[in-house]
């Protein structure tokens, strides 16, 4: 896609709808910038510090809800550490996603699919927190018969260590699914009638953690709501006046407009609801729930400049029951990136992932654990659905937006006064936005419905029974939990997980009524999707250049002329016939962009 890159400064926000050859869902979607979009250098700053924000919330949710089973206590200090490096590492883990992976402009951070295995795991008697003041128990699983007091950083780091372990193997199952193409052909049986109910259910699931974060106080929350709401719906086509510059006859300044509302609608919503909770913070306000100093130890204990690495908290351990744990979570982590590359693609306005994509997304989610796991951030990392519905909201797709907020997010792991400064920002801030951002995820995954028969009363039956089992299942084995007793301990795990992921259950019921109960092509929408998506064999020139944005950033000429490469699961000519003298070109003679070529 053709883009301008040095004039007009902010003018060419105003007209970058119409840069490049747009896609007709791009235009329907009315996107400010595409996948393959390059805003100016100061706009790609503060919209990937947007979304730095937008994945703050759960972010630094992971730590503080692993900090009792990890016996850190109130030990603010190892909590900013574990802070810092998560960000650290999902810097790490997007750039490596949207250079080498997905190419999607999609976000990798901490998941919530790996609490559940790790809070089993902790759970064991040799991992029970040792008893206030005695620190010569738990370091292990075994009782310290020195009696001298251990240190206390260890009692939590043996149990990371734990933890790193687990992931880190459990991982390596993960990205042989995913270069091995075994994920890919499973992507063969499923059409828009099991994406849809997983990526509803991504954001169903998730609206009990936007209720408990917004109901620490409803009216901080319904403020955020309300502003985000304000900017990104009603002001979006307002464009405040400012001063631009041009360089075509010479440097100099004229008067221009800038799409601030369009843009900006998260920050600017967080940062004034931050702002007011600070000013009834220092009024002192009886009753205030959201007050910005219930952190502000973190702020005075952490670091200026603190280096993450591999190792920092010792050498990982490895056990039998805490790898097949975590299977469960890295299983539950893939089906809900799935869901998440599709409702991606759908608010980037992309055509659906195709399969050498989503092998190389999955493949790089599971070295993005590993290293995850090497690190020490006590959790793995996955696409994170709250970056996907910021996209639904800013209209911004851009790719290169996405790996600026990695470098920031990167630059500021490493500034632990800066990271423990947003872990000021009250709850109820946060869960006004997520109340947003879930919702929008939600209605993303009904919109795929629009390529299915909708009178047909299979469909119906397929995603309504799928999204209900989905609340309803994981609902009953959270409220009696010990339900699954299959005398293996272990196994028991992994099933109580995968039954209480509700994208798992949705998904993997949607997936078996499906391909089960008899309807045609044309009913499922499967006629429809391939032809969004481009089949194999041929596909017109308009898919063709819409397909590009999953190509590799280098080498393609190189890959596109190896035969070879043809067989290779992740590679962008999988199972693509040859490209060949004319073929190679993809256009005729005439120049019908109509005809279909070979690619």
């Amino acid at each position: 896609m053709d883009h301008e890159t040095g004039t007009h400064g902010l003018a060419k926000v105003k007209d970058v709808e119409n840069q490049g050859e747009s896609t007709p869902q791009k235009k329907a979607l009315d996107i400010a910038y595409g996948i393959e979009d390059v805003p100016p250098w100061y706009l790609c700053i503060l919209l990937g510090f947007q979304h730095y924000l937008t994945m703050f919330g759960s972010t630094i949710a992971v730590p503080l809800l692993l900090s009792p089973a990890l016996c850190i206590g109130d030990d603010n200090l190892a909590k900013s550490k574990l802070i810092s490096t998560i960000f650290f590492v999902s810097g790490i883990c997007t750039l490596l996603q949207t250079i080498f992976g997905v190419r999607l402009p999609i976000v990798q951070g901490a998941t919530f699919s790996f609490l559940a295995p790790t809070f089993a795991i902790l759970s064991l008697p040799q991992w029970k927190c040792p008893a206030p003041g005695n620190t010569t128990f738990g370091l292990n699983g075994t009782q310290n018969f020195t009696g001298e007091p251990a240190n206390n950083d260890e009692v939590w780091m043996v149990r990371v260590r734990e933890i790193q372990g687990a992931i880190m193997v459990a991982a390596i199952f993960q990205v042989f699914l995913g270069f091995s193409g075994i994920m890919g052909l499973l992507m063969r049986f499923i059409g828009p009638l099991v994406i849809a109910p997983t990526i509803t259910l991504v954001g169903l699931a998730l609206f009990t953690a936007a209720a408990d974060f917004a109901g620490r106080h409803w009216g901080i929350a319904a403020l955020t709501i309300i502003l985000i709401t304000l900017f990104s719906q009603y002001l979006r086509n307002v464009n405040i006046p400012c001063c631009g510059y041009s360089r075509d006859s010479g440097c100099h300044c004229h008067a221009t407009s800038f799409p601030l509302f369009k843009l900006f609608p998260v920050i600017m919503s967080m940062i004034l609801a931050w702002i007011f909770c600070a000013i009834l913070t220092a009024a002192n306000v009886r009753g205030f729930t959201a007050r910005t100093d219930d952190r502000i130890g973190v702020l005075q204990q952490a670091p200026w400049f603190r280096f993450p690495y591999p190792g920092q908290w010792g050498v990982p351990t490895v056990s039998v029951a805490g790898v097949f744990g975590m299977f469960s979570g890295v299983l539950s982590s893939m089906i809900e990136s799935i869901g998440d590359y599709y409702a991606c693609a759908r608010l980037s306005g992309a055509p659906p992932p195709p399969t050498h994509a989503i092998n190389r997304g999955i493949g790089m989610e599971g070295i993005g654990c590993i290293l995850a796991g090497a690190w020490g951030s006590g959790n793995g990392t996955t696409s994170y659905s709250e970056n996907v519905g910021a996209i639904g909201i800013t209209k911004v797709a851009s790719r290169r937006v996405v790996q600026a907020g990695a470098i920031l997010a990167i630059l500021l792991g490493m500034l632990g006064k800066f990271g423990a400064l947003f872990t000021t920002i009250p709850d109820p801030i946060v869960g006004g936005m997520f109340c947003v951002m879930f919702g929008m995820i939600t209605a993303i995954g009904v919109s795929n419905l629009q390529f299915v028969d909708l009178n047909s009363s299979r469909n119906l039956f397929v995603f309504g029974f799928s999204v209900l089992l989905g609340l309803a299942l994981p609902y009953w084995l959270n409220k009696y939990p010990g339900s699954i007793d299959t005398t293996v301990p272990e196994l028991n795990q992994i099933i109580t997980v995968l039954l209480t992921t509700s994208m798992f259950v949705g998904g993997f019921t949607a997936f078996i009524l499906d391909n089960t109960i008899p309807g045609t092509a044309e009913e499922r929408g499967l006629l429809h999707w391939n032809k969004e998506s481009g089949s194999n064999a041929e596909m017109t020139l308009v898919q063709r250049e819409a397909l590009k944005v999953y190509d590799l950033p280098f080498g393609m000429n190189l890959i596109r002329r190896a035969n070879c490469t043809r067989y290779v699961p992740f590679c962008p000519t999988f199972l693509q016939p040859p490209i060949t003298g004319r073929q190679g070109e993809g256009v005729s003679a005439g120049n019908d962009t109509t005809q279909t070529t070979s690619f």
